[in-house]
């Protein structure tokens, strides 16, 4: 029979470990805190308005360090300052993740067409940044991966920095294709999807789209597709692993 006495030293004993892993996996945590905040996020593509560089489903990770830190870099955005830290100005071309300024609790993800102070108009389904077109060579037809039977014409464009990149255009006379002139305010961007003709974007207005984005908005720049699978797919559910896309996998964001 076992005394009260011995059951003690066995319950401290006990108790140390309970203790030592509560405190293993808060520094895990902390640590995990510290590179979502600092480094890299991840995000997954709920919609096709940046295909076909980026897909639905595509699980895509984001780094932080590119354009400075804002409050929008910690989960649930506490309004602890205002503005950026560090901050580094985004170029034309680059893919970001950014919260809705109508509503921050929903993310986004765009490319920066116009910069602050940029004239950006689309005329006929081309983008013109300050009256100079952002220039569109054809690159075929293809299947539209998100709407079976519906196939797209490819156009390729090119970055600020020369790296090309292809969008999706349905056709003439589309929601979008001709619009007025945008002026960006400063410390704002004009954001538009890929997939031309199913994006809501900054060519519509704040109330109903996306319209400017602030520089305080902006999560950071998407760098490259980590895992992919289509709907109903998880890589917790073997069963599932079918649904899986691996050759999109660790892809790199155009």
């Amino acid at each position: 029979m076992t005394s009260v006495a011995e059951d003690a030293p066995a319950a401290k004993s006990a108790g140390r470990e309970v203790a030592e892993t509560l405190k293993t996996v808060a520094g895990g945590l902390a640590i995990a805190l510290v590179l979502r905040v600092l480094l890299f996020e991840p995000f997954t593509i709920p919609s096709a308005s940046m295909e076909p560089g980026l897909l639905t489903g595509d699980y895509v990770v984001t780094s932080k360090w590119d354009y400075g830190w804002s409050r929008h870099s910690i989960p649930l955005s506490p309004p602890l300052w205002r503005g950026r830290i560090l901050f580094h100005s985004p170029q034309r071309g680059d893919v970001v993740v950014f919260k809705l300024p109508r509503d921050e609790a929903i993310t986004y993800v765009k490319r920066i067409i116009g910069l602050p102070g940029d004239r950006v108009q689309v005329k006929g389904g081309t983008v013109f940044v300050n009256d100079r077109p952002i220039v569109r060579t054809p690159a075929g037809q293809a299947d539209d991966p998100d709407q079976p039977g519906l196939v797209v014409r490819q156009e390729r464009e090119t970055r600020a920095d020369g790296h090309p990149y292809i969008t999706f255009d349905e056709g003439a006379g589309h929601d979008g294709d001709d619009t007025g002139v945008y002026v960006v305010p400063a410390d704002h961007y004009f954001m538009m999807g890929d997939n031309r003709d199913n994006s809501l974007d900054s060519r519509w207005p704040k109330a109903m789209g996306v319209g400017y984005v602030p520089a305080e908005n902006i999560i950071g720049k998407a760098r490259f597709v980590m895992l992919s699978w289509r709907e109903g797919a998880s890589i917790l559910k073997p069963w599932t692993w079918g649904k899986l896309r691996p050759s999109r996998f660790f892809r790199g964001v155009d």
